[in-house]
């Protein structure tokens, strides 16, 4: 099993900056990707970044691209997703998700564990 806990969402202006925070537990995690996805009122659920665990290659959704960053840090178990230059339609709730594997997917249903969510919220 692998317990996930996001912070660090919030109430920001349009043009501001979060960082969110996903700590993990449970097991090891070096054959995970994890993923940052976001769901919007009334719209699916998203992928917007994830991270290989162990070789820290990234992935990039079109609409965050150049703004957002996804990073890991290794000896406290924590996945960080620093969101820049944000936007209205940013506002969502954002989730922590782990897939086990090394194939990269947008889909919901390949990943195995959830965070509870944080919400972010940009005012214009």
């Amino acid at each position: 099993q692998v317990q996930l806990v996001e912070s660090g969402g919030g109430l920001v202006q349009a043009g501001g900056s979060l960082r969110l925070s996903c700590a993990a537990s449970g097991r090891a995690l070096s054959s995970y990707i994890m993923g940052w996805f976001r769901q919007a009122p009334g719209k699916q659920r998203e992928l917007a970044a994830g991270i290989h665990w162990s070789g820290g290659s990234t992935y990039y959704a079109d609409s965050v691209k150049g703004r957002f960053t996804i990073s890991r840090d290794n000896a406290n178990n924590r996945v960080y997703l620093q969101m820049n230059s944000l936007r209205p339609e940013d506002t969502a709730v954002y989730y922590c998700a782990a897939r086990n594997g090394i194939a990269w997917s947008a889909q919901t249903k390949d990943y195995n564990y959830w965070g509870q969510g944080t919400q972010v919220t940009v005012s214009s």
